[in-house]
């Protein structure tokens, strides 16, 4: 049997996922002993009860048509209200029409309708609608309708109303025990997550492990793999830095040398290979660093890319920019500036170098920031644009090594920047210009 459609009423969290572990049973444990109780007790002690009262009803009714007169049956009458604890008046010559009246929510309304007709065999009319402590019963005598007025004591039991109340009340103080108690034992599993995904966009938050032995361990073991990954990038960030250093050194020394020797063609181009190593360096520097030590701070994304395309445009070059703010009352968003920065500025230097015409168009949403960055370059092949976001590859087509002098790390530095913020970079072929198009997304 398929029960996959029950998926989508499930709960998501693991907090409702457990209150209905708890409370399912619960309920269906209090359903059927309360249905099973008020079928075979509740009822049965009812039509007890009534069977017994039916009796002395009927006997009533003997005892009223046997009198000689109005007067002795009146009396007759008297005389039994009090041992029966039923009221009884005699209605002299009038005709009663069968009929049954009760509640549809009165759980022993109908074992004592159904009692008492099987017990009086004449004309009867049952009302339990006039009274919540009394039942209105007719008979019908030879000399007219007797009037009986029973209390419901008498009738029906009133005991189990009060367990069935108890046992809904039991329910509810600890439904609100076990919700107390759930959500102090998953509050640790969700700072945890909450401490996770930060990590994942780049920021540390403080988090102190707490809760059960098992999310202890978790917690703790999250700790040291978060501490060892920020060591391990601190110690490549300082080699890469020493390395870069010492690489340094040798080619000022050679920088020095090329500029006392006379002026050729061939001085030039050393000169030229010199000054691409130096280039090269600090691309590889920067790619291998990630900016991941630096700290995160809370921007308006509209300051920061304004400042980004005018730096641009110092080129001569126009660029269209838009910005959409979709959520005024919370417009920051917290990230590395320095590193969103420079990706994006990898992007629009990019479109500038192989398009015309560069838009550049933002957007920013309740849960996360979108930039689109449009070029009427030549675009990159569909087959290759997955390639383009690894390190080291160029095209050899229209955005070819040639031309843009670069080692293959413009696109990979920018899905490195979206990745450490928890975001992607997606490429495209754009509707509006026909070039190229980067959907640069980072979450807020």
């Amino acid at each position: 049997m398929n029960f996959q459609w029950l998926k989508s009423y499930m709960p998501r969290s693991l907090f409702g996922r457990s209150l209905l572990m708890i409370l399912l049973p619960v309920v269906v444990l209090q359903l059927v002993v309360g249905f099973v109780f008020i079928q075979r007790h509740f009822a049965q002690v009812t039509t007890q009860m009534a069977s017994s009262v039916a009796l002395e009803l009927e006997y009533a009714a003997e005892l009223v048509e046997e009198m000689n007169s109005i007067e002795e049956a009146r009396a007759a009458l008297s005389s039994l209200e009090r041992p029966f604890n039923i009221r009884l008046e005699l209605e002299l010559g009038e005709a009663i029409s069968p009929e049954v009246r009760f509640y549809f929510y009165d759980v022993s309304g109908r074992a004592l309708v159904t009692s008492l007709r099987n017990g009086i065999e004449r004309p009867i009319s049952i009302d339990l609608t006039k009274s919540n402590w009394t039942v209105e019963v007719k008979m019908q005598t030879d000399r007219g309708a007797l009037n009986a007025t029973v209390p419901r004591s008498r009738v029906s039991a009133r005991n189990p109303h009060q367990l069935l109340m108890w046992m809904l009340l039991t329910a509810i103080i600890m439904t609100v025990i076990s919700v107390l108690f759930l959500r102090n034992q998953v509050r640790p599993i969700r700072r945890l997550a909450e401490a996770s995904e930060a990590f994942g966009k780049g920021r540390v938050e403080p988090f102190q492990p707490a809760g059960a032995t098992e999310v202890r361990r978790a917690g703790h073991s999250f700790v040291a793999m978060r501490g060892r990954l920020e060591r391990q990038i601190e110690q490549r960030t300082q080699m890469l830095s020493s390395v870069s250093h010492d690489l340094r050194t040798p080619l000022t020394r050679l920088r020095l040398s090329l500029e006392m020797r006379d002026e050729g063609e061939e001085t030039r181009h050393m000169q030229q290979d010199v000054e691409d190593m130096e280039q090269m360096l600090d691309v590889f520097l920067s790619f291998a660093r990630g900016d991941s030590l630096e700290d995160t701070v809370t921007v308006n994304p509209l300051n920061l890319l304004n400042k980004v395309v005018a730096d641009c445009q110092r080129s001569g070059r126009d660029i269209h920019f838009e910005f959409n703010n979709q959520t005024p009352q919370s417009c920051n968003v917290t990230l590395r500036s320095g590193a969103v920065s420079r990706a994006i500025t990898n992007l629009v230097s990019n479109a500038l170098r192989y398009g015309e015409q560069v838009s550049v168009n933002a957007t920013l949403l309740e849960k996360h920031l979108q930039v689109i960055v449009d070029d009427s370059g030549p675009g990159i092949p569909k087959a290759e644009r997955e390639s383009v976001l690894k390190p080291f590859v160029r095209l050899d087509q229209a955005r070819n090594q040639d031309t843009s002098g670069g080692v293959g790390l413009g696109l990979a530095i920018v899905a490195d920047v979206a990745r450490s913020h928890g975001g992607t970079v997606q490429l495209s072929e754009s509707e509006k210009l026909g070039g190229l198009k980067v959907i640069f997304t980072i979450p807020r």
